[in-house]
């Protein structure tokens, strides 16, 4: 068999790194990466540092709006796949990397396999939210990691490929966790201690508009203590055409996007994490880090339930307020998986049964 993954962002990069190299082992893969993220820190890094090798094909879309980001992928991506003649695809999480590729799996007839499926913020003003609900939609093998990602494909009528068979960000996070707190100079390259200060990620859509933007600023320079964030190039240009940049600047370490293994070891040793980021929320419960969630609604529902997440929004003073007392559960189950959901979708994927029909049930 021959699968096409497709990856363009951080998180997919994170997901595909311990999963492709399982893959290998049993299958002919071919990887896309379309180039949604371009940053050095955002893209490249990773393949120097979690052994992704380089694609097969590299898109190199870029920015742009929506429309114009997705048409540009809808296009590479099927010439990739006319040219390389996969018998299937493999799409990761909820960006436009996911939808495209969704797309012309289905325009193509190719059979789709979706990890990280089931999530839903109920929320359709996400764009997020959108490229979930199509890519599942399509979707023949669906990977969820949790049973409350079972449970929401269900109450939509889906029950067909439906695997429950954890997240890989566990699996990531077992192995590079340690080693990134080992390797990494973070925090002490800032003279921050362990457990002193807040990490902070803003990159959301929603939040790098006014009036969100300028109220997350107040609240960001609010909060007591440190705070330590890496900013995305598309909320430090916001921030430059809003007149923020400096006032935001002047309160917090502001520092350029980092690699996995650097941001990975500044979560670990935070005090909290305020973020409006649905990867860096489950990384932080992960790492047992208390976090507080600059949204209003969040993918990450069991978080919530357990007591180590919070909502805020944008408001100021929730978010002072938050990061002052940051929520910590009275316990920390494993509700995402043993860390050998990997092993399980490789074996899942490996199986001929879903390129001619519905997977068997596991």
């Amino acid at each position: 068999m021959r699968l096409l993954s497709v990856t363009g962002t951080r998180p997919q990069f994170v997901k595909a790194a311990p999963l492709h190299a399982e893959l290998a082992k049993h299958i002919d893969l071919v990887v896309a990466d379309t180039g949604q993220h371009y940053d050095h820190e955002l893209s490249r890094v990773f393949n120097e540092e979690l052994g992704l090798g380089e694609p097969d094909a590299h898109l190199a879309v870029g920015s742009g709006s929506h429309a114009e980001q997705t048409a540009a992928m809808l296009v590479g991506i099927e010439r990739t796949a006319l040219d390389l003649r996969p018998d299937a695809m493999l799409v990761y999480g909820d960006t436009n990397s996911t939808l495209a590729g969704a797309l012309v799996a289905a325009k193509l007839g190719l059979p789709l396999a979706h990890v990280e499926a089931g999530l839903r913020s109920f929320d359709m003003r996400m764009p997020e939210e959108v490229n979930r609900v199509v890519c599942d939609r399509l979707s023949r093998l669906l990977f969820c990691p949790s049973d409350t990602a079972v449970q929401n494909l269900a109450a939509e009528g889906i029950v067909r490929g439906v695997e429950l068979v954890g997240d890989v960000m566990v699996d990531l996070a077992r192995v590079f966790g340690p080693l990134a707190s080992a390797r990494s100079s973070y925090p002490a390259a800032l003279g921050l201690e362990a457990g002193s200060y807040a990490l902070a990620t803003v990159h959301r859509q929603a939040n790098t508009e006014q009036p969100a933007l300028g109220r997350l600023v107040e609240g960001l320079t609010r909060v007591e203590g440190p705070v330590v964030l890496p900013l995305h190039p598309r909320t430090r240009e916001a921030l430059q055409r809003a007149g923020l940049l400096a006032t935001l600047e002047r309160a917090v370490r502001v520092l350029p996007p980092l690699g996995y293994l650097d941001f990975t070891a500044l979560l670990r040793a935070a005090r909290v994490c305020l973020t409006d980021s649905g990867g860096a929320q489950k990384e932080a419960y992960l790492h047992s880090v208390p976090c507080v969630t600059l949204r209003d609604t969040s993918e990450w529902v069991e978080t919530l339930q357990l007591g180590w997440n919070v909502l805020v929004g944008d408001d100021p003073a929730a978010i002072v307020a938050a990061a002052a007392a940051p929520p910590r559960g009275p316990t920390h189950p494993d509700v995402y998986g043993d860390g050998h959901a990997t092993e399980r979708i490789a074996h899942l994927v490996a199986g001929a049964a879903w390129l001619s029909g519905y997977a068997a049930p596991s």
